[in-house]
């Protein structure tokens, strides 16, 4: 029934509970640590040292404390920044994918330094954000991504936005053939003064992970606030428009929460691959819809084009399709010498002494080719080796530093329907077998493998995969997943046959 304190839906803990339900999506009221919560990182952290081995775990995951989770992120602390660091390089992966096996929801893992100290609010129109800074006894590597902590508000006047990163600026950006036209349209938008229309609403970023889409979106959140401070600018991750948005429901303010999002002159969107959830993109389509025809300027980001995005609605995808969408690409040899340089000097004032030759530096620039993320964190663990070994940095020492990010490359986006067309022809099945109710092991077999493939090639979540395989519940996807991992572990053959597929796709 309809609730005209909601607007189109209703109200309180059942509504709030309905679309949870129906949608996959996991909702907490406060982030809080529990026994549940607790038991869970005891699974995690079992499946890790099975996994990885004893010698590994105690390395690297002994001294990881766990400290809380909110259904859409877990929040882990460590006791230095070089575990930190080395974690994020090698594992985050890892502990995402073990994480998400318990909670399908999650999407993001936080690493925190314990006992870091935070600097004083920084002063911002909106929000005030305070950025944790590395405690005086810990060695400083490149500034990490910041723990951003939002200051202290009353519930009922909290914003709609996210917090932005004061580093990344206009300013701080490389720009380079890949990533030029992206730039250029980024820099006209926090120009253009509001009200006036752009050739460029809306706009649509893509690209795939560490090439700049976020970095250009608080860049023009940041530009456009200084250019003109009354303007009203907002910066959203989806995660955070879909989570604010069902608690709006659950506190019975989603009036007040339409409202205050549709009076905005500037909207930024951070991620729109992960907005789920029926009610939610409508009215995500709702706000797009009055906010482009009242003149107002909206810039998106995701990982790949509006038109691969399936699980969005089609009409939310037509309308980013109306604006004007550009792909940054991956950097070439002279931006990735930029962003090296760049970085190198921000290592120089942060930690005196150091000094990475320029051989190795053009070798990291030739060698690490995947986005700029990789190069980051390639040059982090050249400046972490000089600190914890105190020899100089070698051609040598750097190789083995680096061997696990020399030549990797991004990673071909696969699709669902890719797979199960592939794995039915591998069987000779037809896809429709594989989206039926049909139990006959010549059918069931298939259609784990499928599910397993979709769960680790793609970045889809498990009630999403259950829905493209029939609408199943994300259960009978976790149960395939863990089925066909039993039996390739006792089955070589099936092993085998899975990693031919797997490539076969990769193609």
């Amino acid at each position: 029934m309809r609730d005209d304190r909601t607007g189109d839906f209703g109200s309180g803990t059942a509504a709030l509970k309905a679309i949870a339900d129906a949608e996959g999506i996991v909702v907490s009221g406060s982030a809080t640590t529990g026994p549940a919560d607790a038991a869970l990182w005891d699974r995690v952290k079992r499946r890790l040292r099975s996994e990885l081995g004893e010698d590994v775990f105690q390395s690297w995951f002994a001294r990881v404390e766990f400290a809380e989770a909110d259904g859409l992120s877990v929040n882990l602390t460590v006791p230095t920044r070089f575990l930190k660091s080395w974690i994020q390089a090698h594992y985050i992966e890892k502990l995402l994918g073990l994480w998400q096996a318990e909670i399908e929801s999650i999407r993001r893992i936080e690493l925190v330094v314990r006992g870091t100290i935070r600097a004083r609010p920084l002063a911002r129109v909106e929000p005030v954000v305070a950025v944790s800074e590395p405690a005086a006894s810990q060695p400083t590597l490149l500034p990490a991504a910041p723990v951003i902590i939002a200051a202290p508000q009353r519930a009922d006047s909290e914003g709609p936005g996210s917090p932005v990163d004061p580093r990344f600026s206009f300013e701080t950006f490389c720009e380079g053939s890949a990533n030029r036209v992206a730039y250029a349209a980024a820099r006209a938008i926090a120009e253009t003064p509001s009200g006036r229309p752009t050739a460029y609403n809306p706009l649509y970023l893509h690209a795939g992970v560490g090439r700049g889409k976020t970095h250009l979106l608080h860049a023009i959140a940041q530009a456009a606030r200084a250019a003109d401070p009354a303007r009203k600018v907002v910066y959203l991750t989806a995660e955070h428009f879909m989570f604010r948005f069902v608690a709006s429901l659950k506190n019975q303010s989603a009036i007040a929460f339409k409202e205050s999002l549709r009076e905005i002159d500037l909207l930024l969107i951070d991620d729109l691959q992960f907005l789920q959830g029926k009610s939610v993109q409508q009215e995500f389509c709702h706000m797009l819809n009055a906010l482009i025809d009242g003149a107002r300027q909206v810039v998106v980001a995701a990982d790949r084009p509006a038109a691969d995005l399936e699980t969005l609605d089609e009409r939310v995808r037509s309308r980013l399709r109306g604006g004007v969408a550009f792909e940054i690409d991956a950097p070439d040899l002279d931006l990735r010498r930029q962003i090296l340089k760049s970085r190198y000097r921000l290592a120089q004032g942060q930690n005196t002494g150091v000094a990475i030759p320029d051989t190795v530096i053009e070798y990291v620039a030739q060698s690490v080719v995947s986005n700029g993320r990789d190069l980051e964190g390639a040059l982090n663990r050249l400046v972490a080796q000089w600190q914890f070994t105190n020899q100089p940095v070698t051609m040598a020492s750097a190789e083995i530093t680096l061997r696990d990010l020399v030549g990797a490359r991004e990673p071909r986006r696969v699709k669902i329907e890719d797979i199960q067309k592939v794995v039915a022809v591998h069987f000779n099945v037809s896809k429709a077998d594989l989206l039926s109710s049909r139990r006959t092991r010549t059918i069931v077999r298939p259609r784990q493998i499928a599910m397993y493939l979709s769960k680790t090639l793609t970045p889809r979540s498990l009630p999403e995969i259950g829905r493209r395989f029939g609408g199943r519940d994300h259960t009978t996807v976790l149960h395939a997943v863990r089925k066909v991992e039993e039996l390739m572990r006792d089955d070589r053959n099936l092993a085998e046959e899975v990693e031919l597929l797997r490539r076969m796709i990769d193609e």
